[in-house]
């Protein structure tokens, strides 16, 4: 209790500071059931990452749906002709990794989708690292709920996880779609050794690495790089905090802008290219699923 009250006191540490900011804001979902005389529960939820995961989502949605609704034929404003832009890199990019042009009408406003939804995501790095979490840090508490709240939910391997495993269901779907159930569960065990009994087992074996591997990549990296940028940024807040009347303490409170911006325009470049890569894989995925072996 008395390390509490001397923490309160004179702040957190550098370690407690960024523990705190590491964590999420969780919630147990578990009930009793009467019936069966047990306890049923649906895990732990990082109910930040659910919450702004949401948010940016029906954003990303509502600014697709308002160039929609405003595009016209003639002259485009400057809102329109940047959301064309991006459709068309989009359409040009699975037109190059998907030959079939019905999957087409709906992978590519899926990965457009993808695109402008992980790269929102992505930006929630880019606001001030204590902007947020301090404002939950007053209203939180009050509400009931606990002081902990992370804003950049592609920092969550439970959120980028979710994603490539959405993606894998999508290709299941089209393997199925395209080659048959028969025909997919042949290439299953047929692929990529050849058509013979004794390959069969290693054959599925094989296919099934190939699937836990294109998915665990696929969501890791995006976490990977999600989270080291985050850190960085808690390590930078952490300088600024350190500034007193001092020569070190002006160096550091220097040190704090120069390295904040370097890192943040560097930054922007980071959640853009992560969220082409994610669609682009996204892409080349759903693309695999429609060649057989």
């Amino acid at each position: 209790m008395s390390a509490e009250i001397a923490s309160e006191a004179h702040g957190p540490t550098a370690s407690e500071y960024i523990v705190h900011h590491l964590q999420h804001l969780q919630k147990d979902f578990s009930f009793n059931s009467v019936k069966q005389s047990s306890i049923v529960d649906f895990g732990v939820f990082n109910l930040d990452s659910v919450f702004w995961s949401l948010v940016l989502g029906v954003i990303g949605c509502f600014v697709l749906w308002r160039a929609a609704r405003k595009a016209t034929s003639g002259v485009p404003g400057r809102f329109q002709a940047a959301v064309e832009i991006l459709v068309e890199m989009v359409e040009n990019q699975a037109k190059g990794v998907i030959h079939n042009a019905k999957s087409r009408k709906l992978i590519s406003p899926l990965a457009l989708t993808v695109f402008v939804w992980i790269f929102l995501m992505n930006f929630m790095d880019m606001l001030p690292v204590d902007a947020i979490p301090l404002l939950w840090h007053n209203v939180g508490p009050a509400m009931g709920f606990k002081d902990y709240m992370r804003v950049v939910p592609t920092a969550d391997l439970s959120t980028t996880l979710g994603l490539s495993c959405s993606v894998l269901l999508v290709c299941l779907f089209y393997n199925i779609k395209i080659k048959g159930l028969g025909g997919w569960a042949h290439e299953l065990i047929a692929a990529p050794f050849g058509n013979h009994w004794a390959l069969y087992p290693i054959n599925f074996l094989m296919q099934m690495i190939e699937y836990v591997a294109k998915t665990v990549s696929h969501g890791m990296r995006l976490f990977g790089n999600m989270f080291a940028g985050e850190l960085v940024f808690m390590l930078i807040a952490l300088m600024g905090g350190g500034w007193a009347l001092s020569a070190t303490g002006i160096g550091l409170a220097i040190g704090h802008v120069i390295a904040g911006t370097v890192w943040t325009l560097f930054h922007i470049l980071v959640i853009t290219l992560q969220a082409f890569i994610f669609m682009m894989l996204t892409l080349i995925y759903t693309g695999q699923a429609h060649e057989a072996h």
